[in-house]
């Protein structure tokens, strides 16, 4: 399949962001808006696929959250099975490299580097995966930052490689002036999308208030291992498929549509566990992007709820274009679960009369 703009762009409107007015959003990612994982792996399969064979040595790959975690872990699956993924987190780890990223509503990620010697020297390139790359700095940022903690990486390929790129003439210069590759499967110009946005109206997401929830089957399964302090791709991929087995067996043949809905960072096991559902299977995840609402038919975001983040209490999520389903898996690694986040996104589901709820801890 060719990947254009026609089929993997909309342009949405950020909701109160001074930075950056516009969000691209790929209704093809599996994040802010639901599609079948076989088209969501697909696309990610093309990319990977063509950086295998460019760069077929490479042993680390690096995705970026929280957008690109799931396009990282597929694209590493397409290389030797003893590639090794990580990917940045926003959540609170130990041992890590700060860096900023640009224009975003969160403006610290870090990348865990306690396996990170062991890893670069296992690869002669590093290859960096975004689901968009727009001016490069971020990415000059966490190399740069990178480098000073491990000058080994000074003689290293480094690639970037992203769904969407429009970086500009003078910045893709400066990222080769950094030694820095660009693979992409869709380039853009470097258009003005403020002036896209800057008349549409938008509204915030809606706040419900949570309501007691009865009851709801939890299948606890094992824990699978997190990529954010790195792991093998193959033992990685092996034991979401372990586990997307598990979930089928424990709640046996459902009919009718399902969604599988991934938190925020954790969205890799939950486009396997659609895949292994089928063809009426859906998937995304909940975000900490806040987009504007619009009713507009060709605008992508049509609804928006806000959802107190299965990782901290105290943090907003989102959720956006819910519809009816027959089913639904809620599928986190949150250890520790807020009784009001999972009340609320129940509450949420319910009121889009989704029958079947299932809240999966892995």
């Amino acid at each position: 399949m060719k990947y254009t703009s026609e089929n993997i762009l909309r342009i949405a409107k950020r909701y109160n962001n001074a930075k950056r007015s516009y969000l691209l959003v790929n209704p093809l990612q599996a994040k802010h808006m639901a599609v079948n994982p076989d088209k969501a792996l697909d696309m990610m399969d093309t990319l990977g696929n063509m950086l295998a064979e460019k760069y077929p040595y490479t042993k680390l790959i690096i995705g970026f959250a929280e957008t690109a975690t799931a396009i990282g872990a597929e694209v590493c699956s397409c290389f030797d099975e003893n590639c090794n993924y990580i990917h940045t987190t926003r959540e609170n780890i130990e041992n890590y490299i700060p860096f900023s990223e640009e224009h975003s509503h969160a403006v610290e990620q870090k990348l865990y580097s306690e396996k990170l010697t062991e890893y670069l020297s296992e690869t002669p390139s590093v290859i960096f995966i975004d689901d968009e790359i727009s001016t490069g700095k971020t990415l000059i940022n966490i190399i740069n930052n990178f480098r000073e903690r491990f000058p080994e990486l000074n003689q290293k390929d480094i690639i970037c490689a992203s769904i969407i790129n429009r970086v500009s003439p003078e910045n893709m210069q400066n990222l080769e002036n950094n030694n820095i590759k660009c693979e992409y499967l869709l380039k853009l110009p470097d258009e003005d999308y403020e002036s896209k946005v800057k008349n549409i109206r938008v509204s915030e997401a809606v706040k419900l208030i949570d309501t007691p929830i009865q009851n709801y089957p939890i299948i606890n399964i094992s824990p699978i291992p997190d990529p954010r302090k790195g792991v093998n791709i193959s033992g990685y991929c092996k034991c979401c498929l372990k586990a997307s087995e598990e979930i089928i067996q424990k709640t046996g043949k459902l009919s009718g549509n399902t969604l599988v809905l991934g938190t925020e960072e954790f969205m890799y096991p939950a486009l396997i566990l659609g895949k292994k559902i089928g063809e009426n299977a859906f998937c995304h995840a909940t975000t900490r992007s806040p987009i504007g609402i619009c009713s507009d038919k060709n605008y992508p975001i049509q609804e928006g709820f806000k959802i107190p983040s299965f990782y901290d209490v105290h943090r907003e999520t989102y959720i956006y274009n819910l519809k009816k389903y027959n089913n639904v898996f809620i599928f986190t690694d949150s250890r520790d679960i807020p009784q009001k986040s999972i009340n609320t996104l129940v509450t949420v589901l319910k009121k889009h009369e989704c029958e079947n709820i299932f809240l999966v801890r892995g």
